[in-house]
């Protein structure tokens, strides 16, 4: 996913500009708080006028940053005050689990980035994950847990074995590629936005070409990076979306626009097609078509209403469930090139449980402990959001004596909290038999309180049939350079945005034997 600079990015040094009308807006906001009572905040780092602790913002890889801020200030929960904003940024634990947890009433709202949210750019405030905690989050919720919670869901684990055949014979083309890492990750991709769709709409991808498979691709590319607060001017001065679009240097605006116009047709198109095949009486059972048959959870609302909301509701699963399914993915992968024998141990008990020549199912899932602890540790050593979507504070609160205002985006720093040595030793070794220990916390990949993901017992589900079907069948395994020596494997994150993907890295993929391949192509 390529890094946005030449679009009002932060780190292109502008925001370091001399802006004499933003300048002017700071110092108003600024001199509006002079005669406030001080109040007693979090540790925090050098702050000065108007720009408060902006030198202390990263401008990259936000997670790495703030976990060496709270180890320069010897606190798990840092303060940070940016042009009138307030951030708190949680690197422990039991912080989150404190405030967005035990306290999720005063900590479910959400601040959308005005990138993302405002109608005149790409017009998303709606989105269910970015809106705020409201009753169009209330009705969202309902909507979506209805079909999603763990006893619902299992009526869908016939799409996720379905599709895994599917991924299989994609990466027989692949597998002895001297370069498959983008292969091997658009076919997880692939897989992934095929599941969904098929879950959210009962509809059925028809190549790499297709346009909804595309508009998926590039609505995803595109929120995760508008969705980072520091990759955007307009995210943290909100006035500037009222800037003319003659105004030099606006060419952002109309990069917006046609973002969230590729977003409406990645919610329109599929949406249609549903309502078409309902029409036809040729729908397959998915969400939408239930929610559509069934009125009673949209019945207080118009008909205009009813429509977004479901437009809202079958996009978010879609958008939300690729993205971050296919990066888990991804980055089980790299652990496997890394780390030889636990893809080894693991393979084992997949032949000594199953037989050297079967594909898991999802009623093996109980019976595969190893594999369930292995996903565990790649959500833990790799998070794919790695300081979440962050939360807002609804109302005035306290912790611990420090004073918490209304409005605070509180950032829960998942990348600190999984390498946390009181809780994980040997963070950074990857090792999937940590777990045995049932006391040792998972990590909170999917989430806190109310805002937990939705979609988290399909999401598992998911991980856990493609992750064991591609150790039953395949064996990643580090590439070695014309004279035979190993190259090691470089696990980097590529950039800032919400999701965080990985730098392309060397390793080989193929067959465990010939049978494995007659038994793909069954």
């Amino acid at each position: 996913m390529k890094h946005i600079s030449d679009h009002g990015s932060i780190a292109n040094g502008v925001l370091y500009a001399s802006l004499s009308a933003l300048t002017l807006v700071c110092l108003r906001k600024c001199w509006g708080t002079m005669g406030q009572i001080k109040k007693k905040h979090p540790p925090s780092p050098q702050s000065f006028p108007v720009v408060g602790n902006l030198f202390s913002i990263p401008l990259e890889m936000e997670h790495i940053a703030y976990t060496k801020l709270g180890k320069l200030l010897n606190t798990d929960i840092v303060f940070l005050r940016l042009f009138g904003y307030n951030f708190i940024v949680i690197n422990s634990s039991q912080v989150a689990t404190d405030l967005l947890d035990k306290r999720s009433a005063l900590y479910s709202d959400r601040l959308c980035p005005p990138m993302v949210g405002d109608p005149t750019l790409m017009d998303w405030g709606r989105n269910p994950v970015l809106t705020g905690y409201n009753d169009v989050w209330r009705q969202y919720r309902r909507m979506m847990n209805n079909w999603l919670n763990a006893r619902a869901v299992t009526q869908f684990h016939h799409i996720q074995e379905q599709q895994i055949q599917g991924l299989l014979r994609r990466l027989l083309l692949v597998q002895g590629d001297p370069e498959p890492f983008e292969k091997v990750k658009r076919a997880l991709f692939y897989n992934a936005a095929s599941s969904m769709l098929k879950l959210a709409y009962g509809y059925t991808l028809e190549g790499d070409n297709d346009p909804i498979f595309e508009d998926i691709q590039h609505t995803n590319d595109h929120v995760v990076i508008a969705g980072m607060f520091t990759n955007f001017l307009v995210n943290i001065f909100p006035s500037l979306s009222r800037v003319p679009d003659w105004f030099p240097g606006t060419g952002w605006k109309r990069t917006a626009r046609e973002w969230g116009a590729q977003k409406d047709r990645s919610q329109s198109i599929p949406y249609e097609w549903t309502k078409s095949q309902m029409a036809s009486g040729t729908a397959e059972t998915s969400i939408l078509s239930a929610l559509l048959q069934n009125q009673s959870l949209t019945s207080d609302l118009s008909e205009a209403e009813r429509e977004r909301h479901l437009k809202e509701v079958a996009g978010i699963i879609v958008a939300a469930g690729t993205d971050t399914s296919s990066t888990v993915l991804v980055n089980f992968v790299a652990a496997m090139v890394s780390n030889p024998h636990v893809q080894a141990k693991a393979q084992k008990e997949l032949d000594d449980v199953l037989g050297p020549l079967s594909l898991p199912t999802m009623a093996d899932r109980g019976r595969l402990p190893y594999i369930q602890n292995l996903i565990q540790e790649v959500l833990r050593w790799q998070p794919v959001t790695p300081t979440g979507i962050p939360h807002t504070c609804w109302n005035d609160d306290n912790y611990k004596g420090y004073q918490i205002e209304k409005g605070t985006v509180v950032i829960g720093n998942l990348w600190a909290m999984t390498r946390d040595e009181k809780i994980y030793k040997n963070p950074e070794t990857f090792d999937p038999d940590r777990f045995q220990d049932p006391n040792l916390p998972y990590s909170p990949a999917f989430g806190w309180g109310r805002r937990k993901c939705p979609g988290i017992h399909f999401a598992e589900a998911s991980l856990f049939i493609i992750a064991s079907s591609l150790l039953a069948t395949f064996t990643f395994s580090k590439k070695k350079d014309a004279t035979g020596k190993t190259i090691e494997p470089q696990i980097e994150g590529v950039s800032n945005a919400i999701v965080l993907e990985l730098k392309p890295f060397d390793f080989e993929l193929h067959l465990r034997s010939a049978d494995h391949r007659r038994l793909i192509l069954e």
